[in-house]
């Protein structure tokens, strides 16, 4: 039990913010993510905390993309793996692709918790933790410059939930495809990316993976022609005039 009343109004809210607060505890998280939590909740809330017509759509293009990708991998931070474990899991099963943990604020101690963590939730092998395999991507200049060259070094398409502005243009200028996560769709990495999904992570990873198992099974043309018929900044133009449509009204009614 974790002690929510599920007659509480935001209580889903609050069972995700519990995980993000038992992902501190564990090592998974640390302060700085606790923030990004919160502000990531702001725009949820502006989005009716659902995922609206145009998440589905990159979803849908996502999924195409994790199809068509040769290379695939997940790049996992701490609030991701406290977040959906099970769901990094399973997509890198149904996508054929590779998991590695990639941190801003990284630590020996932390990056060794969280692939712990994946492995606890069925994970097989974590890159992005054994020094011997690591090399840095110079044009990143943080410590997520640090990548594995079994991984996002030789990846062709990098999923990159929850992430930051820098390494998202960095890692298109190497000429690599990149999907967001992201709730704030004005973001530099939703901007950069080239498939952004503005979505809470916990209702877009079951979404995301029902999508790459469907289109598996479609010829490959048909996948292809979902990826390139999405266009993000369309996207995110009409996801943003949703979120200013929803605060208008609530600005209204609080006038009333």
């Amino acid at each position: 039990m974790d002690g929510i009343s599920p007659r509480h109004p935001r209580a889903e809210s609050l069972r995700i913010r519990k995980r993000i607060a038992d992902g501190f505890d564990r090592g998974l998280v640390v302060a700085e993510g606790l923030a990004a939590h919160g502000r990531g909740e702001a725009f949820d809330y502006l989005l009716g905390e659902r995922t609206t017509r145009e998440a589905k759509r990159a979803i849908r293009a996502a999924a195409a993309a994790l199809v068509l990708a040769e290379k695939p991998v997940i790049s996992v931070n701490g609030n991701t793996a406290a977040l959906v474990p099970e769901g990094l899991v399973e997509l890198a099963r149904v996508a054929g692709a590779k998991l590695e943990v990639n941190l801003f604020h990284g630590s020996r101690e932390r990056e060794m918790a969280i692939a712990r963590w994946l492995h606890r939730h069925g994970a097989g092998e974590v890159l992005g933790v054994d020094p011997k395999f690591s090399t840095r991507i110079r044009e990143i200049h943080s410590h997520r410059r640090k990548v594995d060259k079994r991984g996002i070094a030789a990846a062709d398409v990098v999923l990159v939930p929850l992430e930051d502005g820098d390494r998202t243009e960095a890692l298109k200028r190497l000429g690599k495809r990149v999907i967001a996560v992201d709730l704030n769709p004005m973001s530099r990495t939703a901007r950069a990316a080239d498939i952004t999904i503005v979505d809470n992570i916990v209702r877009a990873m079951p979404l995301l993976i029902a999508a790459v198992r469907s289109l598996s099974r479609l010829p490959q043309k048909r996948v292809e022609k979902i990826f390139g018929d999405f266009d993000n900044s369309s996207n995110l133009r009409s996801t943003l005039r949703l979120m200013l449509a929803r605060l208008r009204r609530l600005a209204a009614g609080s006038l009333r």
